[in-house]
């Protein structure tokens, strides 16, 4: 378990992390989001003890990271893929973590075999390709067979079958009842994998919960409707008090009421659907919603055309 009370960072007059609180129980897949900047991975260094909070604390499982006698047994962590010497060879990497923490060196034999690196277990970390230096991070968050696991971008680098990888990892590492905190960016992998949510902007929590419960709690549902009367259902909607609007001819977005009432409205005034499905707000859209005031870094889209074009157009 992790448990954070008014947990700030500040780096001079900058806030990174505003006094946020938050509890991550064991036996879910809590998904950690938020823009650049908004504070992520410092709050991940905080609960691991790499950045000292300016006030408040952080503890896992019961203690600060650094109170823990054996932390590799207690907390895994993958935050830098890249964090190894690049001219040990993964099983070398591996064989020194363990031998810090009297771990055996068969669970570094498992570990590797576990997280596909056996055809490379003996070659040098600095010829990794990302993918593979993403494995051998988790392989070494792995290696204490820790109750808690934080892992920042795990799936960055790799290609589809590692990211399906790691989703049965993380997702069977929580039905075993353990506590398993993940950053995406990646809002469709997020939606398969997290069973919860912890949104942060700007240093402070925007929404926490279950993940259908933070898409609910800020794009509901709606029901999509096609009709050669479309016009006639969105009076007889509105007059039950739903909110309609129609994004095309013929089609209505209908929202505040269910597939199943906009079918009952239209049989009562003897419209004709041509099509009747509800539809769910996915968690990119709802993400979206919720952080667009508290994107510190935004890109700006801006059509640049070549001197050579220009000089061709004139």
């Amino acid at each position: 378990m992790i448990e954070a009370h008014e947990l700030t960072k500040r780096y001079g007059d900058k806030t990174a992390v505003d006094s946020i609180s938050f509890t991550i129980v064991p036996g879910s897949v809590t998904g950690f989001l938020g823009p650049n900047g908004a504070g992520k991975s410092t709050t991940m260094r905080m609960i691991m003890g790499l950045d000292r909070p300016t006030s408040g604390t952080v503890t896992v499982n019961g203690k600060p990271y650094r109170q823990h006698r054996a932390p590799l047994r207690e907390v895994g962590a993958l935050l830098e893929a890249s964090a190894v010497h690049p001219g040990r060879s993964a099983r070398s990497h591996l064989r020194s973590l363990a031998t810090t923490h009297n771990i055996n060196a068969s669970r570094v034999s498992e570990v590797i075999k576990m997280t596909g690196l056996a055809a490379v277990a003996s070659k040098r970390a600095g010829g990794f390709s990302l993918g593979m230096g993403q494995r051998l991070g988790i392989a070494a968050a792995l290696l204490g067979d820790p109750r808690t696991l934080l892992l920042d971008e795990p799936v960055n680098g790799l290609d589809p079958e590692g990211v399906q990888w790691v989703r049965q990892l993380v997702r069977a590492l929580a039905a075993e009842g353990r506590t398993v905190f993940l950053s995406s960016h990646l809002m469709s992998e997020m939606a398969q994998t997290a069973d919860k949510l912890l949104v942060i902007g700007r240093g402070r929590i925007i929404a926490a919960g279950p993940v259908q419960q933070v898409i609910d709690s800020v794009a509901g549902s709606a029901v999509r409707v096609r009709s050669p009367r479309a016009g006639e259902l969105a009076t007889a909607l509105a007059a039950d008090g739903v909110t309609v609007t129609s994004p095309e001819v013929g089609t209505l977005q209908v929202s505040g009421t269910t597939a199943e009432q906009v079918g009952e409205v239209a049989f009562r005034h003897g419209l004709l659907l041509h099509e009747l499905s509800p539809r769910t707000a996915s968690l990119e859209e709802a993400y979206m919603s919720l952080t667009q005031g508290a994107v510190e870094y935004r890109s700006h889209t801006t059509p640049t055309t070549s001197r050579t074009e220009k000089d061709l157009n004139r």
